[in-house]
C-alpha cells in the first residue's frame, strides 16, 4: 500500500507549536496549495490543507516559517477522530509531514521569518534521527532557457 503526499504551498497563518504529554514537540499549520486549473469564472482556486509535524521538524518549522512562507511537504495522509466537549464525534484528515523543505531564502518575497529564516531541509535520516541539510543555492541564470529558436543538428542527437 502507498500513502505519500507531496505538496508545495504557502502558510496561511503562523505555525502553532505545543508540547505533548510525552514531551514531544508538535507543530500544526495550514498550507494553501493552488489547484492546477482555474474556476469557471477564471479565478485561481486553492486547497487549504492541515499539516502536522513532530519533534525536531516541528521545532524548525515553528522557528523558521511564518505566514506566507513557501515550503514543500513530503508526508502521508492521516485520519483520526475524537469526541469534542459537546459529545460529538469529530473527524480530522491531515498530512503528517516527514520532511519540510524551506523554499525561499531569508528575505524571499519580502517575507521575513520570525527567527532569521533558513534555506534548509529538515527530516528524518534512515536511522530515524532528524537533522538539517543545506539546500543548494538557486542558480541565477537558467542555462536551458532560450531567447529564440535553438539550432540543433540531427547529428548531435543520441538517437
Amino acid at each position: 500500500m502507498i500513502n505519500r503526499v507531496v505538496l508545495v504551498g504557502r502558510l496561511t497563518r503562523d505555525p502553532e507549536m505545543r508540547v505533548s504529554q510525552s514531551n514531544v514537540a508538535v507543530t500544526n499549520f495550514n498550507l494553501a496549495v493552488n489547484r492546477p486549473f482555474p474556476s469557471k469564472d477564471g479565478e485561481q482556486q486553492a486547497d487549504f490543507i492541515n499539516i502536522v509535524t513532530f519533534r525536531k521538524t516541528a521545532e524548525n518549522v515553528n522557528q523558521y516559517l511564518s505566514k506566507g512562507s513557501l515550503c514543500g511537504i513530503d508526508g502521508r495522509i492521516q485520519t483520526r477522530n475524537y469526541e469534542n466537549k459537546e459529545g460529538q464525534r469529530v473527524y480530522v484528515t491531515e498530512v503528517v509531514a516527514d520532511s519540510v523543505q524551506f523554499l525561499e531564502p531569508k528575505s524571499g518575497n519580502g517575507n521575513q521569518s520570525r527567527s532569521g529564516g533558513s534555506n534548509q531541509s529538515y527530516g528524518p535520516t534512515p536511522g530515524g534521527e532528524t537533522r538539517g541539510r543545506a539546500r543548494q543555492q538557486p542558480v541565477e541564470e537558467n542555462p536551458f532557457s532560450a531567447d529564440g529558436p535553438v539550432d540543433i543538428n540531427d547529428d548531435d542527437l543520441p538517437f
